[in-house]
């Protein structure tokens, strides 16, 4: 009818847009017409959830804890949890001083705040804003990097350079449209960790481009040699004459650490500057922990022996899964993490999927977590294997997976 008015349309981002399908979607339509062996028991081996049960020290506080409930917390968290993560990160690293008042603040875990973190420091206003990321990676940095209106920009960490991206590839004229770079260490999916060689690097060129470093150390509690924990980077920072942790922040959670991704708890800690706008953006988006998970998390940071015991049971998987892995699948023993990263014979997508169709193990195919530059995906020909099941699940499934192999 003349005069009727009619309906606007919906407006979204059109960064949304930009977006790629999350790696267990693209998993998810590689199988959806794949009937799974029904001669064989399913082992799921494609997702990094911890299956380890959380420990006592947690659940018992957690449970003494629900009055918690009737409060709303506060963004900076509870003091005794700051102080609790602070004094964790001097025993842990060998640092000498960490304020827990303006250098630690408690996050809804590690994905929801490196997320989160790029919003505060990106500014697209200043030109074309660059985010450097790992290639192969994980995928929240590309996604924080295009909502936040900059351009992902990927460094391919391959077997040649020891699974770590080599930050001197880039030149002058990338670098200066650089406003932060997602580090991972240990990494996702390879397990490299970087020395203190690989941070002065980094820390240099910070220095002479400005922009700012976001250390993801989520896998830094699962390492296999109790005489080396893999290092950090505030503990490199502090070596290197940088107390003040300056244009740099780490995360980390309890999620891995502690088998408890359920609780949702980690922090954010480094450059006071940076966590006081961070925590000024998370003042405003409502991003505050329960008063009860905090002081569960309390429970947590403040307990290392269910640490230790977390480490020896991924230990005995490592050590009764590497030897039944051989040609033409291509492996080694990671410095850090709960993952294999296996050389496939063929390509990976197709090998997963058959996998899955003749014995019902489920991997993640490896070029779903890269992207590719300049004809190649570094994630291409291999798959993801997460050692998160009981012992003998990862043990059956590393025999289906040799028989599967040695039958292509």
């Amino acid at each position: 009818m003349p005069g009727t008015s009619q309906p606007a349309g919906i407006h979204s981002n059109p960064l949304l847009a930009k977006l790629q399908p999350y790696p267990f979607e693209k998993l998810r339509l590689l199988l959806k017409d794949v009937i799974p062996s029904p001669a064989h028991s399913a082992i799921n081996l494609s997702i990094g959830e911890p299956k380890h049960a959380t420990p006592l020290v947690v659940t018992s506080t957690l449970v003494a804890s629900l009055d918690g409930l009737a409060a709303y917390p506060a963004t900076a968290g509870l003091p005794e949890l700051r102080e609790a993560i602070a004094a964790w990160l001097v025993r842990r690293y060998g640092i000498a001083q960490v304020d827990p008042a303006t250098q630690v603040l408690p996050v809804n875990g590690s994905r929801e705040a490196l997320f989160a973190f790029a919003q505060t420091v990106i500014d697209p206003t200043r030109g074309k804003a660059l985010v450097v990321c790992p290639n192969p990676f994980y995928q929240i940095y590309e996604g924080a990097a295009v909502l936040a209106g900059a351009f992902p920009v990927f460094l391919d960490a391959t077997q040649a350079n020891g699974f770590k991206p080599d930050y001197t590839s880039l030149g002058d004229e990338v670098w200066r449209d650089v406003q932060l770079v997602y580090a991972c260490s240990p990494s996702n999916p390879s397990g490299a960790v970087m020395d203190l060689d690989d941070w002065r690097a980094l820390f240099e060129l910070s220095d002479r481009y400005g922009f700012v470093i976001a250390s993801d150390e989520c896998y830094s509690e699962l390492y296999y040699d109790e005489s080396a924990p893999p290092m950090g980077a505030l503990q490199a920072a502090s070596m290197l004459g940088r107390p003040r942790f300056e244009r740099l922040v780490v995360f980390s959670s309890l999620s891995k650490r502690s088998n408890a991704p359920g609780m949702r708890s980690g922090f954010v800690a480094g450059d006071a500057a940076l966590l006081k706008s961070f925590l000024l953006y998370r003042t405003y988006h409502g991003s505050a922990m329960s008063v009860t998970l905090q002081r569960a998390s309390i429970a947590a940071w403040n307990d290392e022996a269910h640490v230790v015991a977390n480490r020896a049971q991924y230990a005995e998987k490592y050590k009764s899964v590497l030897p039944l892995l051989r040609p033409p699948l291509a492996t080694s023993m990671p410095s850090g993490g709960f993952y294999l990263w296996i050389r496939t014979p063929d390509d990976d997508a197709a090998f997963a999927r058959d996998l899955y169709r003749d014995y019902n193990v489920l991997v993640l195919p490896g070029s779903f977590l890269g992207r590719e530059m300049n004809g190649t995906n570094p994630g291409r020909n291999y798959v993801r294997v997460a050692l998160v099941q009981p012992l003998a699940d990862c043990v059956e499934a590393t025999k289906r997976m040799m028989r599967f192999s040695e039958s292509r």
